[in-house]
Parts: C-alpha cells; sequence; structure tokens
C-alpha cells in the first residue's frame, strides 16, 4: 500500500512539476489580456452580423483564459449588447477549448505540435460553428442601434478604458487576476486533473490500454462520448490527457478529449439552448463532434505517416512511471528552477483557493427611500460569472449599485425605482435563475 501511495505522490508532483513554470507564465500573461481585453472591449467589436464578426469573436477567444462554464455569460452579455447569433457561438466555441494558460500546459505535458494544434482547432472549431449558424438562422432579430450604443458608453465608463489610470493600478490588478482570481476560477479542477492523471499513472501500467483504446474513430468516439457533458476545463483536462496517452490511447484520440471537454457540457449545453435557440444549439453541439473528430483522424494521420519528430510529442510522457526517460526526467524534475517553480506554484494555488472571510456587512441605508434587494443565485462557477452578472445588474433601470458574491451565491442591488421582475430577468438572460 505504501509503495501505491509513494507512486501515486510521485506521479502527480512530476506532472505538477513540468506544468508549473509554464503555467505560472500562463497566469502572468492572462492577468495581462484581462487588463488590455476586457469584456466590454470584446463587446464594441461584435456587435451585429456578419462573417467578420464572426472570425473576430473565434480569434478573440483562443487567447482569453475563460473555462466553459465562465463563457457562458460572458457571450450572453455579448449576445445582449449588440452581438449577432453567428458571433456569439463562435465566441462560445472557440473560448472555452483553450487559453493562454492552457496552451502553456499543452506545450509543456503535450509537446509544442499538440500546443499549436489545440489553439488552430479552437479557432477553426469557431468559424465554422458560427459561420453555420450565421447561415442557418435567419430569424436572426435586428439588434437595436441604442442597444450597441449603450454598450459602447458603458465600455467607456469602465475602469480598464480609463486612460488615466495608473500603470502600477493596472499592473496590481494584472497580478491579481493572473494570481488570485484565475488559479481560484480553476485551481480545484487543475488539482482534480493532477489527482486523476496520477491515479491513472499509478494504476495502469504504460501501454496497457494501447490494443483496446489505440488509435481508430472507436476510441475517438469514447472519447467524446466522456467529454461532451463532463465539466473540465481547458488546462484542468491537459493532465488528464497526458495520463490517457500514457495508458495507450492514441495523441488523436486524446486531442478530441481536449476539445469536446473544455468546449461542452450538459450544463452549458441548456444554458446554450435558452439564449440562441434549438437551432444554434443543435448546430454548435455538431461542429463540436464533426471539428474534434477530423482534427483528431488528422493529428493520429499524420503521426502514423511518420510526418513529425518525436521530439514534438509528448515530451513530459517520460515523467509518468514507466515512462522510457522516467530517470532523465525525474533529474531534470530535480532542477532548481523547476522545483522553485513548482513551489511557487504551489504557494499560488494554495492563496487562491484558501477560505476567504465574508465581507462586512454595510451600514444601515440612511435614505429610507433607496430600495435594497438580496438574491440568492443557482448556476455561479467563476469570476466570469460574478462579473457578468454585475454589470447586467448595474445596467437594470433605477439600479445604482450591485453586489455579487461567488463564495455564497448572493446578489445585493440597490437603488430607487427599479423592478425586481427586471432585476429577474437580467439575471435569466446570462442563463442564470433566482432562488424561491
Amino acid at each position: 500500500m505504501m509503495e501505491w501511495v509513494l507512486t501515486f505522490v510521485a506521479a502527480s508532483w512530476s506532472v505538477f512539476g513540468a506544468m508549473a513554470p509554464y503555467l505560472l507564465l500562463g497566469f502572468l500573461v492572462a492577468g495581462f489580456l484581462s487588463v488590455v481585453i476586457s469584456p466590454e472591449w470584446v463587446e464594441r467589436h461584435l456587435g451585429g452580423n456578419g462573417l467578420g464578426q464572426v472570425f473576430k469573436a473565434s480569434l478573440f477567444g483562443v487567447p482569453l483564459p475563460l473555462c466553459s462554464c465562465g463563457v457562458i455569460p460572458v457571450a450572453a452579455s455579448l449576445r445582449r449588447h449588440g452581438a449577432g447569433k453567428g458571433a456569439t457561438t463562435a465566441f462560445l466555441l472557440s473560448t472555452p477549448q483553450t487559453g493562454v494558460d492552457s496552451i502553456a500546459v499543452t506545450y509543456a505535458l503535450l509537446g509544442p505540435f499538440l500546443a499549436v494544434v489545440r489553439p488552430i482547432a479552437a479557432f477553426v472549431t469557431g468559424i465554422l460553428g458560427g459561420s453555420l449558424v450565421q447561415a442557418f438562422n435567419d430569424d436572426d432579430e435586428v439588434i437595436d442601434e441604442r442597444v450597441i450604443e449603450a454598450a459602447e458608453d458603458s465600455c467607456c465608463s469602465a475602469d480598464g478604458c480609463d486612460e488615466t489610470t495608473p500603470h502600477r493600478t493596472k499592473i496590481v490588478e494584472a497580478l491579481h487576476y493572473g494570481l488570485v482570481i484565475l488559479p481560484r476560477d480553476i485551481g480545484r479542477a487543475l488539482i482534480f486533473g493532477i489527482v486523476i492523471s496520477g491515479l491513472i499513472a499509478t494504476v495502469v501500467a504504460p501501454k496497457a490500454l494501447e490494443s483496446t483504446l489505440g488509435g481508430g474513430l472507436w476510441p475517438m468516439l469514447a472519447a467524446m462520448a466522456v467529454g461532451i457533458p463532463l465539466y473540465v476545463c481547458a488546462t484542468a483536462s491537459t493532465p488528464i490527457a497526458l495520463a490517457l496517452i500514457h495508458a495507450g490511447l492514441s495523441p488523436g484520440a486524446a486531442l478530441v478529449f481536449l476539445i469536446s471537454g473544455p468546449a461542452t457540457n450538459s450544463a452549458a449545453l441548456t444554458t446554450l439552448w435558452k439564449v440562441l435557440g434549438r437551432r444554434a444549439a443543435i448546430l454548435y453541439l455538431v461542429t463540436v463532434a464533426v471539428a474534434s473528430l477530423a482534427t483528431g483522424l488528422a493529428v493520429d494521420g499524420l503521426i502514423g505517416a511518420g510526418a513529425l519528430p518525436s521530439s514534438a510529442l509528448v515530451p513530459a510522457a517520460s515523467a509518468m512511471p514507466g515512462g522510457e526517460a522516467a530517470h532523465a526526467h525525474n533529474e531534470s524534475a530535480g532542477s532548481i528552477f523547476e522545483t522553485a517553480s513548482a513551489v511557487a506554484l504551489l504557494l499560488v494555488l494554495v492563496n487562491a483557493l484558501r477560505p476567504r472571510r465574508r465581507p462586512h456587512e454595510e451600514a444601515a441605508v440612511v435614505d429610507a427611500s433607496e430600495q435594497v434587494v438580496e438574491l440568492r443565485i443557482k448556476g455561479m462557477r467563476c469570476n466570469g460569472c460574478v462579473q457578468s452578472l454585475q454589470r447586467a445588474l448595474s445596467e437594470v433601470s433605477g439600479v445604482t449599485k450591485a453586489e455579487v458574491r461567488l463564495e455564497d451565491g448572493l446578489a445585493r442591488v440597490r437603488g430607487h425605482g427599479f423592478s425586481e421582475e427586471a432585476i429577474a430577468e437580467a439575471v435569466d438572460s446570462l442563463g442564470f435563475s433566482v432562488e424561491d
């Protein structure tokens, strides 16, 4: 039993150490992007219909570090502020599949080839799905120009658009997002992925499943069947894919899981049906299935034809127990830089995931005419949900202040003369619901 535990810990730490330097870099770049590219800024460039907006929506979505949960309210906000169904679908498809953090981890664990293929697949999938929805959703309503103008006004008044904001403040905001908020959003899923990776490597011998889960179409269909309903973020799914390749799954089939898993889950599909309609939801699902299978078959075909050098594929497979170069990897894993990065990443995750005290309640309302409504919101999972909800509630007529807390799922709305029905509609429009 002790030997099994030691093997599991060693396998998990090896994967953690291999990805730590790249994931820290990805967190920092994601923090920078959070300051430079705000949701309001994206909305200004995606208003209206057309293939140009579909292209831009898919392109914008590739580097953004939003998970399959957090992207839904952001996309719903895009839709509310003028984006067409095609552009919204493209953003929904490309964004959760990848991000600067997951690209960095993919490079560390799965090699440079898949690190390039993954964002390209996300970009192409977004264009394909967005174009299909654009072509077959001729019932797309015309967006009122006043809505687009309101979106532009709200962007220009946002902190991220304030040219007078001190650089130090923006740097602090970027560091806070990259090293606190983003790790808090994906930390638990990331740890879960590393634990699953360690378990698979410990229980399953190297290449043990190659005869049954190697290449071909059936293993890819199985990977897609598991990935579509599963809630897993792009970064957390990568160590799981590494362990599956170690156990004998082909890189192409693992890539099917990496595409279909983050791009879909049962809750997101239900919300998508609600926000964009039945036809768009079906086209979305078909696009994910076709694009993931086509990408997986193409990757396995290139590998089978010997078109790729071995150095381009799965360099961290040697980190798993029984790997051909385990000893060499273990020596590199003991390097000062990699160990220091692993310790630093561990500290970042511990700080991000530690329990936090609830903020002190505000003092009693001085203005007796001010309305204060507190709601319990169902469906929030990450900071992207919080930001989208806070913004939607703030835009309701009569609302002067809206605060949303992820920890306890509460929203507090203050103002004069606002309608509670309008508040509930704003929550509902983003795919969430108000508990009775």
